[in-house]
């Protein structure tokens, strides 16, 4: 599983793919785990094997946003940036569903790019999805109601799932619209009376 998830990415350079994991160091981690905090050093660069990781910022007032998702294949843009220019993080990853994860140095990052074309158009294809996901969260904050974009981020976690039926907690979700938790309750409560989902204890089916 997890040596087709780098061989679909990189199927012109199997010389890479086994570069990747000779320099690498794979960890296994639970949903819930930090993998990366704000304001601490980026050492190496998180390949995500298997599972789901969230990267979030912290605004000054405590308030969480959910940024995207990095899923099985993918990286994280904001580690490869800080990772390259030596500076600290600026948002948080954490684990959203149990997850294994290929750490690659930063040293190495730099030298792939060197060496690697498909690693340099991996990275930009990276960045070029994470810029347009940047670009839809400016715009639902701008001009989108809180409700819609609940209905939005509760449409995208079933996309990525594959599952109607999504384990989360009210708080949890307030932290990663940035809103209050009384304001999502509500907000959910509306939704199931229009028939659109239906609540359940720690669990939320759309319908």
């Amino acid at each position: 599983m997890e040596n087709s998830v780098l061989s679909s990415e990189f199927t012109s350079s199997p010389e890479l793919v086994e570069k990747l994991y000779l320099n690498g160091n794979k960890k296994t981690y639970n949903e819930g785990d930090i993998i990366l905090d704000e304001n601490s050093s980026i050492r190496s660069i998180p390949i995500v094997m298997k599972g789901m990781i969230k990267v979030i910022r912290t605004e000054e007032d405590g308030r969480e946003i959910l940024l995207y998702y990095i899923q099985a294949g993918e990286s994280c843009i904001m580690s490869f940036l800080g990772g390259m220019h030596n500076e600290k993080s600026i948002v948080k990853a954490e684990v959203e569903e149990d997850a294994e994860i290929l750490f690659l140095p930063v040293d190495k990052v730099s030298l792939f790019i060197k060496e690697y074309p498909e690693w340099l158009d991996y990275i930009f294809r990276l960045y070029h999805k994470r810029f347009e996901e940047l670009l839809d969260i400016i715009n639902a904050i701008a001009f989108k109601k809180v409700d819609e974009r609940l209905l939005n981020l509760l449409i995208k976690k079933t996309e990525i799932s594959q599952s109607k039926t999504i384990i989360i907690t009210h708080e949890q979700l307030a932290n990663e619209l940035g809103t209050a938790r009384v304001v999502v309750s509500r907000l959910l409560k509306q939704l199931e009376d229009t028939g659109k989902l239906k609540l359940g204890r720690n669990k939320i089916i759309l319908l």
